[in-house]
């Protein structure tokens, strides 16, 4: 992990985007510019045209996707990519998150405050069973980044408060928290929280702070790659551990 490069790409797409007159004025959102800019800082290997499709990121072999959502997207790229670079998946998930909210009538913006959610590496596991089939392959990697950040929205849901329903506006990253690559199989095992020995998806849940429902796509994602095995079964529900 590198903070400073971090705070640097950061410090960087704020700037141009102050001079832009606004959050979300860019092409693109502020999270994807300021990681991109984190994974490659000059811009010439960014947008690289490749094999009919366009790299986020391609220098000396090596092809970065920076995904914040939506890797079923990436199929058609994968298939194109793998079999002649390596690819790695580049994924921000909010460790800790602020939100303000914008009045779309006035154009007024509330003082942040934050929210009680807090993320985990394991929400991945909801992303990477869109593209399971291409898991073993190789030439893929993940990485995820854990990355504190503001989030604005628009008060226009359909609630009396107008927050729920309410659409994104955008997330400005504040911090890097960690960074942390799956690059073989076996490095799945660190998103199995250590105290979890024989474990149900009810346990892994807990542990991970997802939902019964994610958990259970993440085991059944790690069952897969083989990270994970099923040693017994408790009700309806499996009972796993970690492979050797």
């Amino acid at each position: 992990m590198d903070r400073k490069s971090f705070n640097q790409a950061a410090a960087k797409i704020l700037s141009r985007e102050h001079e832009n007159h606004g959050i979300g004025t860019l092409g693109e959102k502020t999270l994807h510019a300021v990681v991109k800019n984190y994974v490659e800082p000059d811009e010439d290997y960014h947008e690289v045209p490749l094999e009919g499709y366009v790299a986020d990121v391609y220098r000396d072999g090596m092809v970065f996707e920076i995904q914040t959502a939506n890797f079923n997207t990436l199929r058609d790229k994968l298939r194109a990519f793998l079999p002649l670079y390596h690819v790695t998946i580049v994924y921000p998930v909010p460790a800790t998150k602020w939100l303000r909210w914008i009045d779309t009538e006035t154009g007024e913006i509330t003082d942040r405050r934050r929210s009680p959610k807090k993320g985990t590496p394991q929400a991945v596991f909801h992303e990477l069973y869109k593209i399971k089939p291409f898991l073993k392959e190789p030439n893929l990697s993940v990485r995820i980044l854990m990355i504190d950040v503001e989030e604005t929205r628009l008060l226009d849901g359909w609630s009396r408060d107008k927050k729920k329903g309410s659409h994104r506006h955008d997330r400005v990253p504040v911090d890097l928290v960690e960074d942390l690559c799956l690059e073989q199989i076996e490095d799945y095992r660190m998103l199995v929280p250590p105290e979890l020995e024989t474990f149900d998806s009810q346990q892994y849940a807990k542990a991970s702070r997802l939902t019964v429902n994610r958990a259970r796509t993440a085991l059944n994602v790690m069952y897969y790659l083989g990270v994970v095995d099923r040693i017994a079964k408790k009700g309806n529900r499996y009972l796993y551990e970690v492979t050797e």
